[in-house]
C-alpha cells in the first residue's frame, strides 16, 4: 500500500506534468492561430522591401546585396528561371522545393510558406529551418526575373538564448520536483507524527509529545489530539477511581451483612440486640439496592434506552414533596432551607426528574457546613422552566466545576470521605437533562457554595 507520502509526490507531480501539457497544448494553439499569421505577414513586408530595393538599384550587385542581408540575420535562397541557384547565409537544413513552386513566385506569385507549413503539434515549427519554411516573392533585377526565397536566420538571432531557455526550463523543473519534496515533507511529517502518537495512546500512552506549531488545519488537528489524550488519562484515572469507589461502596455493605449475619447465628443474644442487627442488615442491603440501581440507571442512559416516560405533572409539588422526605436529615445538620416553588406544569418523566432534583437537594445537604441554608426556586420565562439550587456548602474549584458532570468523576478525595456517595449523581442529573433537552450550569467557589441551574422545555 502507498504511503501518503508517495501519493502525495505522484499526484503532485502528476499535476505539474498534466499543467505542462496543456500549457503547453494552448500555447500551440495559439501560436498556430495569431502568431503564425503574424510572422507570416511580416517577412512578407522584409522581403517584399527587399525586392523592392533590387529592382529599384539595377546598379547594385545583387549578389553582394543578398550577402549584406543575409548578415543581419535572414537565410536566403535565389534562383533564376533557368535554374541558377544561390544561397545566402546559414544554409537550409532541407532545400525540397517542388519546381512548381519556384516558378510560381517567378510568374509573380508569393509563396506563403510559414504559413502553409505543415500544422504540426509543436510550436517549433517555426524554428523549421526548411525552404518549404519560408517566403518567397518574384525578384526583377536588370531585366532579369529571380525567385527570392527568405526565412528569419533563428539559429543566428537565437544562438545563445536557446541553451538559456534550455537550462531556465531544466533548472525550474528540478527546483519545482525539489520544492514538491520539500513540501511534501512538511506536510506529511506532522501527520506521521500524530499516527505513531495515535499508536502510542492505543497502547495506554497517553503522555505524547507532538512538537508541531503550526497554524494551519494540521496544527488545530495535532491540538485536538493532545486535548483529546489529556481527556482520555482523566478518564482512565476516574475509570480507576470508579472501580475502587465502587468496589469499596459495595464491600463495605457485604462486610458489614456477613459480620451482622454471623453474629445472629449466636443463641446468646438479645432480642433488642437481634433487631438492632437485622435493622442494620436491612440498611445494607438497602443500600446495595440503591447503588445497583444507580448503575443500571445510568446504563440504560449510556445505551439511549427508552426511557422516558413523558407526562403532565407539577414540578412545585414534586420538589416539595423531596424536602418533606429529608426533613430528618436537615434538622440534623441544623440547616435553613427556603424555597419559592409555585405549581407549574411540565411535560416530561416524574421519576427521572425526581432523581435531579434528589440528587442536587442530597448533594446540598451533604456537601454544606452545619448550620448552613440551601435555597430552591423555581421559574418560567418564555418557554423554559428554570429550576435554582443555592446552598452554602463546601464550593468547588473551577477545575473542579470543569468536570463535575464527568462520567467517573468524584471530587476531592478528602471530602468524599467524609459522606456517602458514589460520584455518580451529577452524571446521572447531566444525562437526565439532556434527555430532556435541558441545559444545567453550575457556579461555585469554595468555601461559599455553590449554585446548580436546571433550565427545561416546558412542553
Amino acid at each position: 500500500m502507498r504511503t501518503l507520502y508517495v501519493k502525495f509526490i505522484v499526484i503532485t507531480t502528476g499535476m505539474m506534468l498534466i499543467s505542462f501539457i496543456l500549457a503547453f497544448l494552448i500555447s500551440n494553439t495559439y501560436y498556430h492561430q495569431k502568431i503564425k499569421p503574424v510572422n507570416d505577414q511580416k517577412n512578407t513586408k522584409v522581403a517584399l522591401n527587399i525586392a523592392t530595393f533590387a529592382k529599384d538599384h539595377p546598379d547594385n550587385n545583387l549578389i553582394d546585396y543578398l550577402e549584406n542581408v543575409s548578415g543581419v540575420g535572414y537565410q536566403l535562397y535565389l534562383v533564376d528561371s533557368v535554374g541558377n541557384e544561390h544561397s545566402f547565409g546559414e544554409p537550409f537544413r532541407d532545400k525540397n522545393l517542388p519546381n512548381s513552386t519556384k516558378k510560381r513566385v517567378l510568374n509573380g506569385q508569393i509563396f506563403h510558406g510559414i504559413l502553409q507549413f505543415p500544422r504540426e503539434t509543436f510550436v517549433t515549427g517555426f524554428f523549421a529551418n526548411e525552404l518549404r519554411n519560408t517566403i518567397g516573392v518574384p525578384l526583377e533585377h536588370n531585366g532579369i526575373n529571380y525567385a527570392l526565397f527568405i526565412r528569419p536566420d533563428i539559429k543566428f538571432l537565437f544562438n545563445e538564448m536557446h541553451v538559456l531557455f534550455g537550462w531556465i526550463l531544466l533548472l525550474a523543473i528540478s527546483l519545482s520536483f525539489v520544492m514538491v519534496l520539500i513540501n511534501t515533507r512538511y506536510l506529511i511529517k506532522p501527520i506521521s507524527t500524530l499516527t505513531k502518537a495515535t499508536k502510542a495512546l492505543a497502547n495506554g500512552k497517553y503522555h505524547v509529545n507532538l512538537d508541531i506549531h503550526r497554524d494551519d488545519e494540521l496544527g488545530q488537528l495535532s491540538q485536538s489530539f493532545l486535548q483529546m489524550a489529556t481527556k482520555l488519562e482523566q478518564m482512565e484515572d476516574m475509570r480507576k477511581e470508579f472501580i475502587s469507589n465502587i468496589s469499596h461502596d459495595i464491600q463495605s455493605p457485604l462486610s458489614n451483612i456477613k459480620g451482622y449475619t454471623n453474629l445472629l447465628d449466636n443463641d446468646s443474644i438479645s432480642k433488642e440486640d437481634k433487631t438492632q442487627y437485622i435493622s442494620i442488615i436491612n440498611n445494607e442491603i438497602s443500600r446495595l439496592s440503591s447503588l445497583t440501581k444507580q448503575l443500571l440507571l445510568l446504563a440504560s442512559l449510556d445505551r439511549s434506552e427508552d426511557v422516558m416516560k413523558k407526562k403532565w405533572f407539577n414540578v412545585g409539588e414534586q420538589i416539595k414533596g423531596l424536602i418533606t422526605n429529608y426533613q430528618w436529615a436537615i434538622s440534623e445538620k441544623g440547616l435553613m432551607v427556603s424555597y419559592s416553588l409555585p405549581d407549574i406544569n411540565i411535560m416530561g418523566d416524574p421519576a427521572l426528574l425526581e432523581t435531579v432534583w434528589d440528587n442536587l437537594l442530597s448533594n446540598g445537604i451533604k456537601y454544606n457546613v452545619p448550620n448552613g441554608s440551601i435555597e430552591i426556586s423555581i421559574e418560567e420565562r418564555g418557554n423554559s422552566l428554570f429550576v435554582t439550587f443555592v446552598d452554602t456548602g463546601l464550593g468547588m474549584s473551577d477545575h473542579e466545576v470543569d468536570q463535575i458532570f464527568d462520567r467517573f468523576y468524584r471530587v476531592d478525595s478528602s471530602r468524599t470521605r467524609s459522606v456517602e456517595g458514589t460520584g455518580l449523581g451529577l452524571s446521572i442529573v447531566a444525562s437526565i437533562v439532556k434527555l430532556h433537552n435541558g441545559i444545567i450550569t453550575v457556579k461555585s467557589k469554595e468555601k461559599e457554595g455553590s449554585t446548580f441551574i436546571v433550565e427545561l422545555p416546558v412542553n
